[in-house]
């Protein structure tokens, strides 16, 4: 389950690799919205955000959450994401991805596909390959929330929805749902967003020294 969390998913972190085909047939307020949405994002060279993934198994009856923070330099392909078990990490060539409990580092190309979804993207891999649908507002306390539910047109994808709520005071997303076919759901709330954080070069390489003792295995 924990690999989910961090490989080219995410949040999302982050959040499943596939390639969307097609073009997203959307509903217009939807697509306003979404596009909203991105603008905020795009405007900012890198951003900061805490995160939590929440996991719930009803067949199972099993449920897990863990909690990270995540580092981009969008326009370069540059992302840094941790969390207790794993870390993710990209230079915009390389990606590393640290498997803490297993000992291991995977290293790989970083796919740098304007269709692939990854932490580099997150916050507008939504603009290809769906189709949108606006859902009534939603209240979290005091936040008001703009909700619209996507489902991918590639009917090999493992989920068959995507729930996104959007944050009406500033554009930014609150949290995604996605819903598995197995019936699994993994919830990504994000909160604690900064924009612009004066984040040093460094983060987005890979320092073995980091990392002491563990087995390097080279996928490329």
């Amino acid at each position: 389950m924990n690999r989910f969390i961090v490989s080219s998913h995410f949040l999302l972190l982050g959040l499943l690799t596939l390639v969307m085909q097609g073009h997203a047939q959307t509903d217009a307020a939807a697509k306003a919205l979404l596009n909203k949405v991105s603008k905020t994002y795009e405007g900012h060279k890198t951003i900061q955000a805490d995160f939590t993934l929440s996991v719930q198994q009803p067949q199972q009856g099993e449920n897990f959450t863990e909690s990270g923070i995540i580092y981009m330099d969008a326009k370069a392909g540059k992302y840094h994401i941790t969390t207790s078990s794993q870390d993710l990490i990209s230079d915009g060539k390389t990606q590393w991805m640290i498997l803490k409990d297993a000992q291991e580092v995977q290293v790989t190309d970083a796919d740098n596909s304007s269709e692939a979804i990854s932490p580099a993207n997150i916050f507008s891999f939504y603009n290809k390959g769906y189709k949108y649908v606006s859902a009534p507002d939603e209240r979290a306390g005091n936040t008001s929330l703009s909700v619209v539910e996507l489902s991918p047109e590639d009917t090999r994808a493992p989920y068959f929805k995507i729930k996104l709520r959007i944050n009406k005071a500033n554009n930014l997303i609150y949290d995604a749902t996605i819903f598995d076919k197995g019936g699994i759901k993994y919830t990504y709330t994000i909160k604690n967003t900064k924009a612009d954080p004066k984040i040093v070069p460094d983060r987005f390489t890979f320092h073995q020294s980091d990392y002491p003792g563990m087995e390097i295995v080279d996928l490329r």
